[in-house]
C-alpha cells in the first residue's frame, strides 16, 4: 500500500530508480519507489558496468556484490571484420575497477534490490502514475486509487517517462536521429577472445559483441526494420555480414532476443521545482559504447546524495547545480556514442582511410588512454559532485 506522504516519491525501478532509493535509504531519508509493472524485468538491454560507475556503487554498498556476479573484460577492441583496428586496454585506468564489467542488467537491478532491502526499502508494485501537479509544499502523485503527497518526485520512469510528461519538460533532440537496434542474448561457437568487448564496424552499422557470465554473448546492432524477437537465422545473417570473416561465429542458442526504436533526446531541464529527472527519463541515445544505463546510475548517486543534503537543511539551490551538472554530461554521452555510430557507417570509399586513421590513433599510448578513460566514465571525476 502506498503511504500518503514521503519525503522522496520515486517513480521507476530499474537501475536508476533502485539506485537513487538506495542512495537516500542509505542517508536515512523516507523515500518510496513505486514501479508500474507487477514483476521485475528477466531480460534487460545494458550489459556493462564501466570503472566510474563501479566506483559510485561502491560508495553505496553496491559495488562489490555486483562485481562477484559479473565478468570482468580488461580491454575494448574495434574491428572492421578480422582485422583489429583499435585495442583500449584499461589496466592503467587510475582506479580499484581497471576493467569493465560485463553482467546483464536484470543482475545489477538483482544486487540493488537486494542491498535497498538491507537498507530498509522496497518497490512497491504495480502501481501506474495518472496525475501529477506540484505547489509550494512539493508535489501531489496520483496513482490509480491512491494519492501520494511528496516533498520531492524523481523521475526515473525511461524514455517515454509520465514524470517527465505530466510535469510538462520538453525532451528534445535532432529530428533524423531515429535509429533500429536489434539485441539478443546468445550462445555462439566463436574464436573471439571473452575478456573483452568487440565492436564491429560495418557498412550495415555497428555490431557489438559482448561476453556475458555463463558463456554466452550479448549482441547488439543496428538494423533496418528488424523483427521483433530476431530468430537464430536472422543474428546469423548480421554476424555473417559484420563479424568475423575466416573464423566465423555459429549461433548455437538465442535465450532471448527483442528490437527498440529510438531518436537522440535530452531534456531541457533536469528540474521543475520538486521533480527531479534521472536517467533516461533525462537523456536518452544509441547504445554505443554501452554509456545508458551507466550514466544513469551515476545521475542517481549524484542527485540522492544532492537531495539528502538539501533534505538535512542544505541550501536549495543544490539541486539547480543538479541540473546543470548533469545536462551538459548527458549532452556529451550522446554526442560521443552518435560519434561511434558514425564510425561504422562510413561509405566502403572511405574504409581505408578510416581504418588506417584508426590504427594510426591506436599506436599512442596517450590517446588509448584518454579514450580508456572516455569508455570508463572516470573523465567525469572533474565535472561531477564528489
Amino acid at each position: 500500500m502506498l503511504p500518503e506522504r514521503t519525503d522522496v516519491l520515486i517513480v521507476g525501478a530499474g537501475p536508476t530508480g533502485l539506485t537513487a532509493a538506495l542512495t537516500l535509504a542509505r542517508r536515512g531519508v523516507e523515500v518510496t519507489l513505486v514501479d508500474e509493472r507487477e514483476q521485475p524485468q528477466v531480460t534487460s538491454r545494458a550489459a556493462v558496468v564501466h570503472a566510474y560507475t563501479l566506483e559510485l556503487l561502491d560508495r553505496i554498498g553496491a559495488g562489490a556484490p555486483l562485481v562477484a556476479r559479473g565478468l570482468r573484460a580488461p580491454r575494448f577492441s574495434v574491428r572492421d571484420r578480422d582485422r583489429v583496428l583499435v585495442t583500449v586496454p584499461f589496466h592503467r585506468l587510475p582506479t580499484r575497477h581497471r576493467y569493465a564489467l560485463m553482467v546483464s542488467q536484470s543482475v545489477t537491478e538483482q544486487v540493488l534490490t537486494e542491498r535497498l532491502a538491507e537498507a530498509g526499502g522496497r518497490v512497491l508494485r504495480p502501481y501506474r502514475l495518472t496525475g501529477l501537479h506540484h505547489d509550494a509544499a512539493g508535489a501531489v502523485a496520483r496513482f490509480d486509487g491512491a494519492t501520494v503527497r511528496a516533498r520531492w518526485v524523481i523521475a526515473a520512469d525511461g524514455i517515454h517517462s509520465t514524470v517527465r510528461t505530466l510535469a510538462g519538460i520538453p525532451f528534445t533532440g535532432p529530428a533524423d536521429t531515429e535509429e533500429s537496434f536489434v539485441l539478443a542474448d546468445v550462445l555462439v561457437d566463436s574464436t573471439l577472445p571473452r575478456d573483452g568487448a568487440s565492436v564491429f564496424l560495418a557498412r550495415g552499422g555497428p555490431l557489438v559483441w559482448a561476453p556475458l557470465p555463463d558463456e554466452r554473448v550479448r549482441l547488439v546492432a543496428t538494423a533496418t526494420d528488424p523483427p521483433a524477437e530476431p530468430d537464430a537465422a536472422y543474428l546469423q545473417r548480421l554476424l555473417d555480414e559484420r563479424g568475423p570473416a575466416q573464423r566465423p561465429d555459429r549461433v548455437r542458442e538465442v535465450f532471448w532476443s527483442s528490437r527498440f526504436r529510438l531518436h537522440r533526446r535530452v531534456a531541457e531541464t533536469f528540474r521543475a521545482g520538486p521533480i527531479l529527472l534521472a536517467g533516461d527519463a533525462g537523456h536518452v541515445h544509441s547504445p554505443a559504447g554501452g554509456q545508458g544505463m551507466n550514466l544513469g546510475i551515476c545521475d542517481a548517486v549524484d542527485l540522492g546524495e544532492t537531495l539528502a543534503d538539501v533534505l538535512a537543511g542544505g541550501p536549495d539551490r543544490l539541486l539547480d547545480e543538479y541540473a546543470d551538472r548533469r545536462r551538459p554530461l548527458a549532452h556529451e554521452v550522446a554526442g560521443f556514442a552518435d560519434r561511434l555510430t558514425r564510425l561504422a557507417v562510413v561509405p566502403p570509399a572511405g574504409r581505408p582511410v578510416r581504418n588506417l586513421l584508426l590504427r594510426l590513433v591506436s599506436a599512442l599510448p596517450p590517446v588509448r588512454h584518454r579514450v580508456a578513460l572516455r569508455l570508463s566514465g572516470l573523465n567525469q571525476r572533474v565535472t561531477v559532485r564528489q
